[in-house]
């Protein structure tokens, strides 16, 4: 991807978990997705998120990454994703923010 794409994600709760409709790109090349995400894809891929939003939007830019918005599915499940790229979960988790990194002497 050379140039970044404006993603725009709107994820609305829904049983059991939400459904985001993701526009990515602007104008006659705009694309849209419709992803799902359970509670515990989102606790998965997430720990410690209550929203998927930016679970999301973390997912669509690891996808443009290594594929043109075109070739991205409409309709996926977040966790579809893995089957085609496994290095996706280690990828997408937020760094980790505990002081349990750091060790003591």
């Amino acid at each position: 991807m050379t140039e970044a794409e404006p993603i725009s994600v709107i994820c609305e709760a829904d049983d059991p978990g939400w459904t985001c409709s993701v526009t990515v790109g602007s104008g006659a090349g705009m694309t849209r997705h419709h992803i799902s995400v359970s509670m515990p894809e989102l606790d998965r891929f997430a720990p410690g998120e209550y929203d998927p939003t930016s679970l999301v939007e973390r997912s669509l830019r690891f996808l443009l990454d290594r594929e043109a918005k075109e070739s991205i599915l409409r309709s996926f499940a977040i966790s579809e994703i893995e089957r085609y790229f496994p290095e996706y979960p280690d990828t997408v988790r937020p760094p980790r923010q505990s002081s349990s990194d750091s060790r003591q002497l």
